[in-house]
């Protein structure tokens, strides 16, 4: 795990003990802090017990602490710790600060942060590809993989690749990163936040910590990113803050298996420049691209069964990841060829960015509590067949689809309706299409991130 005599002697509360919480409180005690910890489940609470004070830092006096160390999923807008600790002047902080004040502690290495609504689990899985293959110590973490504290450092030379939602950018005060990337800035979780503009801020505040000398790469596709790449080329010497060039790559994406669509034509872009910054040769960065897997549920392939191809794209929890995924398969001279299965729990109404791709859509196949909203919007427009269940979705898409067609798991919605999370449902996703084709499902690896924005 990542220690550091910075936290020697000092005293922290840590306020829920899942996997980053109880990551925080483990280096926190192997580095000589004082913490007190807790959680509302017992079976949480008993793997600290004789190691740590238990106690609800909602009920104790925090005079003299440190700080409070939560999790990226306690809403700070609504939770009352935020008040609990402003009366005692404590700052509320998360793991990833913990590993930015661990930093002078560790061999000398360099911090690669992605953030935006889509694609940065990608981004960030890429960028690590590309690392490892140039020969350098890689480690991810963030909002995918095993939580950064858990993890052993780095030797010289290494590199940290976070994946940063705006949670987790919310409880980071000091996160410098040598290189770090905002892909885009689309309306989701505003749940969190006090409207559109608060979200947008929360995501530019990666860049605003880092020092004017450092580099950073921006979409520069919607106008809320572009406002904060404008921000940060005002403040920084040339060439420190630019947009992502897609141009110089778009002839060559063919080559890249797993990085198929405009999205990920962005996501690779951003990646070859992030890698470029820190020192990997662009011929390298290339062609480690061919050799990428890409991550589960995100444009996964899952089998090629008589000449349709069927892809798990559960993680497109909305419209604006979903779009991309339509418009990676344009039609041929026979028509569109995708089958859309589509819905879930809505998120947003309408079909937003996806309305421009329904050329693209031969049949859409409407699920979950969202099903019957989808399919009044598309009626009109594409063939649509209500299956409600995602079973039956795949069942008739399977009896409709052709060879060239390809059947897209891409729900534009989030799974709770039906489903634990995102990864279930893609799960089942496959579990299906394996019984109705005979064909086995592949083995992937599941990552373990909390998925936030």
């Amino acid at each position: 795990m990542i220690t550091s005599p910075a936290f020697s002697g000092k005293r922290y509360a840590v306020l829920g003990l899942a996997r980053s919480g109880l990551a925080a409180a483990e280096a926190l005690l192997a580095s000589g802090a004082d913490v007190v910890a807790w959680d509302r489940q017992d079976v949480a609470r008993s793997r600290l017990d004789g190691r740590a004070r238990l106690a609800d830092p909602l009920e104790i006096d925090l005079t003299g602490f440190d700080g409070i160390v939560v999790s990226p999923g306690v809403p700070l807008n609504t939770h009352p710790i935020s008040e609990r600790a402003a009366q005692f002047g404590v700052p509320v902080i998360g793991d990833i600060e913990l590993f930015a004040l661990a930093r002078a502690d560790l061999p000398p290495h360099k911090v690669i942060g992605i953030t935006g609504t889509n694609g940065k689990s990608t981004t960030t899985a890429l960028i690590d590809h590309i690392c490892r293959t140039a020969g350098l110590p890689a480690q991810m973490g963030g909002n995918i993989g095993i939580p950064i504290l858990a993890q052993n450092p780095l030797p010289d030379g290494g590199v940290y690749v976070l994946e940063l939602s705006s949670y987790q950018i919310d409880l980071t005060r000091s996160l410098a990163c040598e290189a770090a990337a905002l892909l885009n800035i689309t309306p989701d979780h505003l749940d969190r936040y006090d409207g559109f503009e608060a979200y947008a801020f929360s995501k530019g505040r990666l860049f605003t910590m880092q020092r004017s000398g450092q580099f950073a790469v921006f979409g520069c596709r919607d106008d809320a990113t572009r406002a904060v790449c404008s921000v940060e080329q005002a403040r920084r010497a040339g060439g420190r803050a630019i947009c992502i060039d897609r141009e110089t790559i778009v002839g060559k994406q063919d080559r890249w298996p797993a990085l198929q669509g405009p999205h990920n034509l962005e996501n690779a872009a951003a990646a070859l420049a992030l890698v470029e910054e820190i020192g990997v040769d662009r011929a390298v960065a290339e062609a480690a691209l061919e050799s990428f897997r890409g991550l589960p549920h995100r444009m996964e392939v899952v089998a090629a069964h008589r000449g349709v191809l069927f892809i798990n794209d559960s993680k497109a929890t909305n419209q604006a990841s979903t779009a991309p995924a339509l418009a990676a398969f344009p039609p041929e001279a026979d028509g569109p060829r995708i089958h859309w299965i589509v819905g879930g729990l809505p998120k947003e109404d309408g079909l937003g960015e996806c309305e421009a791709q329904l050329g693209n859509v031969a049949i859409a196949y409407t699920i979950g509590e969202a099903g019957p909203r989808f399919a009044e919007l598309l009626e009109d427009r594409v063939r649509v067949v209500k299956a409600e269940l995602l079973c039956e979705a795949v069942r008739r898409a399977v009896e409709n689809g052709r060879p060239g067609d390809i059947i897209l798991l891409s729900p534009a919605c989030a799974s709770f309706d039906q489903f634990r999370d995102f990864e279930k449902r893609g799960e089942h996703f496959r579990e299906i299409v394996a019984m109705l084709t005979g064909t086995p499902p592949p083995m992937v690896p599941r990552m373990e991130g909390r998925s936030a924005a």
